[in-house]
C-alpha cells in the first residue's frame, strides 16, 4: 500500500522578537533586535497510507495547525522532508494543490457575497474539472451533505453549520485523493456533526480518500479514525491505534460518590492510599470522583472502605472515555502506557 504522506525529521522554528524598555532600548532595537527561537514543530516523523483516516490531536499550541500548513505548502519547513501525494508541497505548488482538499474551520474558501453554487462553479474552473465529471461527483456530494436548498443563497446568509457543509463540498469539487480537515466541526450542533461524519465515512469508502483530521472534539476521532497521532509541545508523543490507547490508558474505572456529609479530600486519600486512587471533587455536582485501576478486587475494596467509613447517598461507576484518557496522558506523561 502506497503512502499519501511521508514526513521525516520535520521542524518549524519561528523567531520571537522582544522589545527593550525605554528610549535607550528603543534606539538599540533599531540596530539589533533581541529574539528567541521558538520550536512550533520539533523533529517529527510519520507516514499516512492511502485511504487511511488519521486523527492528529494535541492541545492548543502543540503544533497541529503548523504541521498542516507545512503539509499543504502554506509554510516552508525549517528542516526535514515532506512528500505528499508523491510531491514536495512547497516546490511543486501548482500541480500539488490539484491533489488536495483543505477545510480550515476558522477560514472560508467560499466567496462571501455570491451564491454557493457560483463559488462551486469558480472552483470547478480553477481546477479544470470537466462538466460531466463535475455533475456526477457534485450531485452526490450535494445530496449527501443535504445542501441543495442552500445553493442559491449567498454565503453570508448561511448559518455556521450550513456554511461548514458547503465548505466541505467546496474542498471536494475536484475530488482530491487527500483531504486535510482542521477543526471542521468547531461550533457545530450534534446533528450537523453526525451528517459531516457520515459523509466523510462515505467518501472514504467510495473513493478511498485519505483524511488527516485535527480536532478538539474527540468524538469526531472516535467516530472516524482508527489511528491517532498525538502531539505535545511540537513532538509526537503517541502514534498508533486508538484502541491500544484506550486499552493501555483506559484501563481505569471512575467511581462517583455522593456523600450525605462531604468529607475532606485528604481523609479520602488517607483511607485509600495503598489502592492508588486519584480523588477529585466535582464542585458542580458536589460529588467525589475516584479514578482507580480497572481490577475487580481493587474496585470492590475501594467501595467497601468508603461505605464502611462514610454515609453514601449515591454511587455510580463510569468507564473512562477518550477525552479523559487524553487528559490523563497530558497530565501524567506517556510513561504510564
Amino acid at each position: 500500500m502506497e503512502n499519501a504522506i511521508v514526513v521525516k525529521g520535520l521542524k518549524k522554528e519561528f523567531k520571537s522578537y522582544s522589545s527593550r524598555s525605554g528610549l535607550k532600548g528603543a534606539f538599540r532595537d533599531l540596530f539589533t533586535r533581541n529574539y528567541k527561537i521558538i520550536s512550533a514543530v520539533d523533529d517529527i516523523s510519520f507516514t499516512v497510507r492511502k485511504g487511511e483516516m488519521v486523527g492528529y490531536i494535541g492541545e492548543n499550541g502543540a503544533g497541529k495547525s503548523t504541521t498542516i500548513k507545512m503539509l499543504t505548502g502554506i509554510l516552508t519547513p525549517t528542516e526535514g522532508n515532506i512528500v505528499v501525494n508523491g510531491m514536495n508541497p512547497h516546490k511543486e505548488r501548482e500541480k500539488f494543490v490539484q491533489t488536495i482538499g483543505v477545510v480550515f474551520g476558522q477560514r472560508s474558501q467560499l466567496w462571501w457575497d455570491i451564491a454557493v453554487q457560483e463559488s462551486f462553479q469558480l472552483l470547478k474552473k480553477v481546477y479544470n474539472v470537466p462538466d460531466d465529471v463535475y455533475e456526477e461527483h457534485m450531485n452526490l456530494v450535494i445530496e449527501t451533505l443535504d445542501i441543495k436548498p442552500l445553493l442559491d443563497k449567498p454565503v453570508r446568509k448561511l448559518s455556521l453549520g450550513q456554511r461548514m457543509r458547503c465548505e466541505l463540498a467546496a474542498a471536494l469539487v475536484h475530488n482530491p485523493p487527500l483531504l486535510f480537515l482542521d477543526e471542521p466541526t468547531i461550533g457545530l450542533d450534534v446533528l450537523v456533526k453526525l451528517k459531516i461524519r457520515q459523509f466523510l465515512k462515505e467518501i472514504n469508502e467510495k473513493f478511498n480518500t485519505t483524511i488527516l483530521l485535527t480536532t478538539h472534539d474527540l468524538s469526531d476521532i472516535e467516530a472516524l479514525c482508527e489511528r491517532v497521532v498525538m502531539l505535545d509541545e511540537g513532538k509526537i508523543i503517541y502514534d498508533g491505534a486508538l484502541q491500544d490507547l484506550k486499552k493501555n490508558w483506559g484501563d481505569f474505572k471512575e467511581l462517583e460518590f455522593q456523600f450525605i456529609e462531604t468529607p475532606e479530600v485528604s481523609a479520602l486519600e488517607e483511607l485509600t492510599r495503598d489502592l492508588k486512587v486519584d480523588w477529585t471533587l466535582d464542585g458542580v455536582a458536589g460529588s467525589y470522583r475516584a479514578l482507580i485501576e480497572s481490577r475487580d478486587d481493587l474496585v470492590s475494596e475501594l467501595i467497601g472502605r468508603i461505605v464502611t467509613a462514610y454515609k453514601v447517598k449515591d454511587m455510580k461507576v463510569n468507564e473512562t472515555n477518550t477525552e479523559e484518557i487524553i487528559r490523563n496522558i497530558y497530565e501524567k506523561g506517556m510513561s504510564h502506557g
